[in-house]
C-alpha cells in the first residue's frame, strides 16, 4: 500500500507523531484522574456530588485556558510556532509526572489535583492554537482537507488508545497508568525536538511588528466579520457544551451498567473508535460540497446517538450508541476544522485558532463541569436526557442564527476539486 500522500512531507509526519504521542497520553491521563477523583469522593460523598467533583477537574482546564486564550494566539501568530510546541511539551511532561507522584498516594490530594490540571491546562491554551495554525504551513495546498483529517486523526487515535489503556491499567493501579503517560510525553518530545532541528521557517509572516493587544483586537473582528467560521465553531460549542457525556461515564460504568474501571475505560475508548473510523473515511474521501449541510446532519446524528445512550440499560447498545456519536461527531469536526483553514489568512490562524480552541475546550472541559452539575441536580441519566435533546435543538437554532453556515458549500480550494 502506497504512503498516503501527506506523510510523504516529512515534517507534518514528524508532528503527526507528536501530536498521537500526546494525544494518547493526555486522554490515559483524563481517564485515570477521572476515575481516581470518583472514588475518592465516593468514599465520603453520594453519587451526584462525585460527579461533581469530577467535573471540576474538567473546570480546572477550562479556566487557565479563557483567560489565557487570545494570547495564546497572538504568541502563536508572532513566534515559531515550533518552539512554543517544545516548550507546551515540556509542560506536558511536568503535569504528567506530577499527576504520577500524586497517584502514588493511598488518598489522592484532590486540590492538588486540581492544581495540576490547571497547569495541563496552560500547556494546551498554547499546544492548541500552535499545532492547528502549524498543519497548513508544512503541506502543500491542495492537500490540507487530508492533512486536517490525518491531524485528527491524532485526536481520535488518542481518544481510543488512551482511555482504553488508562482503564486497562487503572485496573491494576492509577500510578502505572500516570508513569506510562508520562512516558509517551517524553518520545513526543523527542519527535518536537527532531521537528525543531528541521529547516523550516514556521514563524508567521506578519506586515508589521504589531502590538499584541492589537493582534488581539484584528484577530477578533476578523473572526465576528466571518460568519461562516463564527456559526460553524460556536454550533460545535454549545452542541457537545450540552451533549458531552464524558464526565457522566465513571458513574454509567460503576454505578449503571455495572461494568467497572475496565468497562469504564470501553465506554472513553469506543466514542474514538467511531470517531477514528469516520476520519479515516473523510481521509480518503473528503467532503468536498454541501459543507454545511453535513455539518449540521452530523451534530443532529451526535445528539440523537447521545440521547439513546442516556436512556439504555444495554452494555452492547450503550457502545453501539457512543460509537455512533463519535461518527457524527467527526463529522463536524472536519468540516469546522476545513472552514476555519480555508476561509482564515495565514498571519490570523494562530488567533482564529485559538478562540476557536476555547470554543472546543469550553465544550468539553466546560461540558464536564455541566454535566457534573446538572447531576447534582436532575441525577446522571437526567443530565445525559438534557444534554441529548440540547443538542438537537441547538442544530434548528444555528440553522436559523448562520444562513451563512448552513448554505456552506465548496471544503477544498477550487484548484482541488
Amino acid at each position: 500500500m502506497p504512503l498516503p500522500i501527506v506523510f510523504r512531507h516529512p515534517a507534518f509526519a514528524t508532528l503527526w507523531c507528536w501530536r498521537l504521542l500526546s494525544n494518547i497520553g493526555a486522554f490515559m491521563q483524563s481517564t485515570t484522574i477521572g476515575w481516581v477523583v470518583y472514588v475518592v469522593a465516593r468514599q465520603t460523598q453520594d453519587q451526584e456530588h462525585s460527579m461533581f467533583l469530577v467535573g471540576m477537574v474538567g473546570l480546572a482546564q477550562f479556566l487557565p485556558m479563557f483567560a489565557l486564550v487570545l494570547v495564546a494566539g497572538a504568541v502563536a501568530d508572532k513566534f515559531d510556532r515550533r518552539k512554543i510546541l517544545f516548550a507546551c511539551g515540556v509542560l506536558y511532561t511536568f503535569c504528567a509526572l506530577s499527576f504520577t507522584l500524586l497517584s502514588l498516594r493511598e488518598h489522592a490530594s484532590l486540590p492538588l489535583i486540581f492544581i495540576v490540571a490547571a497547569l495541563f491546562g496552560v500547556a494546551r491554551t498554547f499546544s492548541g492554537p500552535a499545532g492547528t495554525s502549524l498543519v497548513p504551513m508544512l503541506v502543500p495546498r491542495e492537500v490540507m482537507p487530508k492533512a486536517i483529517a490525518w491531524n485528527t486523526l491524532t485526536v481520535q487515535g488518542g481518544l481510543i488508545a488512551g482511555p482504553w489503556l488508562g482503564g486497562l491499567l487503572c485496573a491494576v493501579a492509577p500510578v502505572l497508568a500516570n508513569g506510562t503517560a508520562s512516558v509517551l510525553y517524553l518520545c513526543a518530545n523527542i519527535a518536537s525536538l527532531i521537528l525543531l532541528r528541521m529547516k523550516l521557517d514556521t514563524k508567521p509572516q506578519q506586515k508589521r511588528d504589531a502590538a499584541r493587544l492589537v493582534m488581539i483586537r484584528e484577530g477578533l473582528a476578523h473572526l465576528w466579520d466571518s460568519k461562516i467560521v463564527l456559526g460553524a465553531i460556536s454550533l460545535d460549542l454549545f452542541a457537545v457544551l450540552l451533549g458531552g457525556v464524558t464526565a457522566l461515564l465513571p458513574a454509567y460504568a460503576r454505578d449503571i451498567l455495572m461494568i467497572g474501571p475496565d468497562g469504564f475505560g470501553e465506554l472513553r475508548s469506543v466514542f474514538a473508535l467511531g470517531a477514528g473510523g469516520m476520519t479515516l473515511i473523510l481521509a480518503a474521501y473528503p467532503i468536498k460540497r454541501r459543507a454545511g449541510v453535513w455539518m449540521l446532519g452530523g451534530v443532529m446524528a451526535y445528539g440523537v446517538a447521545t440521547l439513546g445512550f442516556a436512556l439504555s440499560r444495554n452494555v452492547d447498545l450503550s457502545l453501539l450508541l457512543l460509537a455512533m456519536a463519535g461518527a457524527a461527531d467527526s463529522v463536524s469536526v472536519f468540516v469546522r476544522q476545513n472552514l476555519v483553514q480555508i476561509v482564515t489568512p495565514d498571519a490570523m490562524r494562530g488567533r482564529v485558532s485559538a478562540v476557536s480552541g476555547l470554543f472546543i475546550s469550553a465544550s468539553n472541559e466546560l461540558g464536564e463541569f455541566e454535566s457534573g452539575l446538572a447531576a447534582r441536580f436532575m441525577g446522571v441519566v437526567g443530565s445525559a436526557v438534557f444534554g441529548g435533546l440540547g443538542s438537537i435543538l441547538v442544530v434548528g437554532l444555528w440553522a436559523r442564527l448562520f444562513p451563512a453556515l448552513r448554505k456552506a458549500d465548496h471544503l477544498v480550494p477550487p484548484t482541488a476539486l
